[in-house]
C-alpha cells in the first residue's frame, strides 16, 4: 500500500460535532453514571450528569469510559519483534541485533503499512494518542531519501488512517557510543550532526493531530557538545524533548567513563532537562539523579513490560514522583499493546520490589495513562473529561469475563486491575468514532494488516 500524502491524511477527517452518552464514566476522582458528553468541532463542549436516558440522537456508550488514553512511548517498526525475540536466551544488547535486522528492511512503504496496522492496534487498545520515538530517517547505508522526511511523514500518515494523534518525537541519534561512530546498521538513523539534524527535522509540518517534537536516543548516541543543540530547538518550537535515559547500567557505566558523571547529570549540565522533557525508562538512576529530574519537573515515561521483557530492571517510580517528576507510561516495543497492563504492571513491580501494597490507587494510574501521558506529549489540555478537553474517550466493558462482577462505583479499580486491552468497545478521537464495539471504524481487518506488514518484512 502507497502512503497518501500528510496533507490527504490531514485532510480526511473534518471537526465533529456530537453527543455522547455515557451510562458509567470515569470524573478524574470518582465512577459518576449516566453523563452526557457534547462535542463541538471535535472538543468537550460540555458535560452533564444525572441524564438517566440517552438524549435524542447521542450515540450510547456502554461501560466506563474514560479520557483517551496516551501511549507515551513507541517505537511502531518494534511491533515486528513480537514473539520472534522471545526464542532462546540473551540480554537486551543481543535483543538490539534483531532489532536492527528488522530495521534494516524497511521503506517508507513498508513502514506506513506497519506503523498504519500498528497504531490501529492502539486505536482498538483504547490509545488515542501516541509519541513516536522516530529515528530511522534514511535509506540502508544512510543515503537521504528524496524527500528527507519520508519516513517520518509515512508515521504522520499512518496514525491518521488509523483515527489517533501523534507526536512525532524526531530523534537525533548520532553515534554507536561515546567517541564511537555509527555502526552499519545506525547509518540509516545518523543526520551526521546535531545541525544536520535541526536542519531536516525543521520541515516537518504538524497540525491538530500531528505534533512535531524532539529526542535524544540517549547520551551515548548524541555527543555530548551537541545535546544543547537539540534542546535549543525544542525550546524554540515550545516542543516536547524526550530522551532513552538510563536504561541499562551498560550506558551508565560508559557515561561515567567518558565524562566522570551519570548520565543525567551530563543532560544537566548540558540544559537538557525541564519541564517539557521526559526520561524514557530512568530505570538505574543515584539519589542525586533522581533530584535532578524531580527539582526539574523533567518527566519519567515507565514502559514496565518492555523493561522486564528485556530484563532491564524495576525504576524507582515512587521516588521519582515524590521528588516531582510526573509520570507516563509507554508501550515501546509493544511485546504487548496495553495500557491497562502497563498501569497495572507499574504498581505491581513495586509491590514485588519492596513487598509492599498500594503504592499509587487506581486513579493515580489513570492519570499516568492519560492526562500526564497527554501532557508529556505536548497536549496539556488533553486526558480529562472537561469542557475545553480534546474529545478523545474509551470505553470498556464492564461486563466481560475480567471485568464482571464488581459494583460500578469500583470500575476504576477494575479497570486498573483486571481489564485488558481486549475489553475496550469504544475509542473516540476529536469526537470521531474510531472503535465502534471492538471493531475498528476505519480499518476492516486489522489483524490481517498486522500479519501482512510483518510478514513482509520477514520474507
Amino acid at each position: 500500500m502507497t502512503p497518501r500524502t500528510a496533507e490527504t491524511a490531514r485532510t480526511a477527517a473534518g471537526p465533529v460535532t456530537a453527543t455522547y452518552w455515557m451510562d458509567h464514566a470515569w470524573l478524574g476522582t470518582h465512577v459518576e453514571p449516566d453523563v452526557t458528553v457534547e462535542v463541538a468541532d471535535g472538543r468537550i463542549a460540555g458535560v452533564r450528569t444525572g441524564v438517566e436516558t440517552p438524549p435524542p440522537g447521542a450515540t450510547v456508550l456502554r461501560g466506563l469510559t474514560l479520557p483517551g488514553l496516551a501511549n507515551a512511548h513507541s517505537h511502531a517498526f518494534h511491533r515486528a519483534l513480537r514473539a520472534t525475540v522471545q526464542v532462546g536466551s540473551g540480554t537486551f544488547w543481543t535483543w538490539r541485533e534483531l532489532m536492527y535486522q528488522v530495521a534494516s528492511r524497511l521503506t517508507p512503504d513498508t513502514y506506513f503499512d506497519l506503523a498504519r496496522a500498528t497504531y490501529a492496534e492502539m486505536a482498538l487498545a483504547g490509545i488515542t494518542s501516541v509519541g513516536e520515538f522516530h529515528y530511522l530517517h534514511h535509506a540502508p547505508g544512510g543515503t537521504p531519501y528524496a524527500n528527507p522526511n519520508a519516513m517520518g511523514e509515512a508515521l504522520i500518515a499512518a496514525a491518521a488512517d488509523a483515527g489517533i494523534r501523534i507526536t512525532l518525537l524526531d530523534t537525533a541519534y548520532l553515534a554507536a557510543g561515546f567517541g564511537e561512530k555509527p555502526n552499519r546498521h545506525q547509518l540509516r538513523f545518523s543526520d551526521t550532526t546535531a545541525d544536520a539534524w535541526a536542519e531536516r527535522a525543521s520541515l516537518l509540518k504538524g497540525d491538530d493531530h500531528t505534533l512535531i517534537g524532539a529526542a535524544i536516543h540517549s547520551v551515548r548516541a548524541v555527543p555530548a557538545d551537541q545535546l544543547a543543540t537539540v534542546a535549543a530547538w525544542a525550546e524554540e518550537r515550545n516542543a516536547p524533548l524526550h530522551v532513552h535515559l538510563s536504561e541499562q547500567t551498560a550506558e551508565n557505566d560508559a557515561c561515567r567513563a567518558a565524562h566522570g558523571r551519570t548520565p543525567t547529570r551530563l543532560l544537566a549540565d548540558h540544559g537538557v532537562l525541564g519541564p517539557r522533557t521526559t526520561g524514557i525508562h530512568n530505570t538505574h538512576l543515584t539519589e542525586e539523579d533522581i533530584a535532578l529530574l524531580g527539582s526539574s519537573t523533567t518527566g519519567t515515561c515507565m514502559c514496565p513490560t518492555t523493561e522486564r521483557d528485556l530484563a532491564d530492571g524495576i525504576g524507582p517510580a515512587v521516588a521519582l514522583q515524590k521528588a516531582g517528576s510526573p509520570l507516563s507510561l509507554g508501550s515501546d516495543s509493544h511485546a504487548v499493546i496495553d495500557l491497562f497492563e502497563e498501569a497495572r504492571a507499574m504498581e505491581l513491580n513495586e509491590r514485588l520490589r519492596t513487598h509492599i501494597r498500594g503504592h499509587w490507587t487506581a486513579a493515580a494510574l489513570l492519570r499516568a495513562a492519560s492526562a500526564d501521558g497527554h501532557a508529556a506529549l505536548g497536549r496539556p489540555d488533553a486526558g480529562v473529561l472537561e469542557p475545553g478537553a480534546p474529545a478523545d474517550l474509551t470505553t470498556i466493558a464492564l461486563d466481560s469475563v475480567r471485568t464482571a462482577g464488581p459494583v460500578p462505583r469500583l470500575a476504576a479499580e477494575t479497570a486498573v486491575f483486571a481489564a485488558s486491552a481486549a475489553d475496550v468497545r469504544h475509542t473516540v478521537v476529536a469526537g470521531r468514532h474510531i472503535v465502534r464495539d471492538g471493531r475498528h471504524a476505519l480499518i476492516e481487518d486489522v489483524p490481517g494488516a498486522l500479519a501482512a506488514a510483518v510478514a513482509a518484512l520477514h520474507h
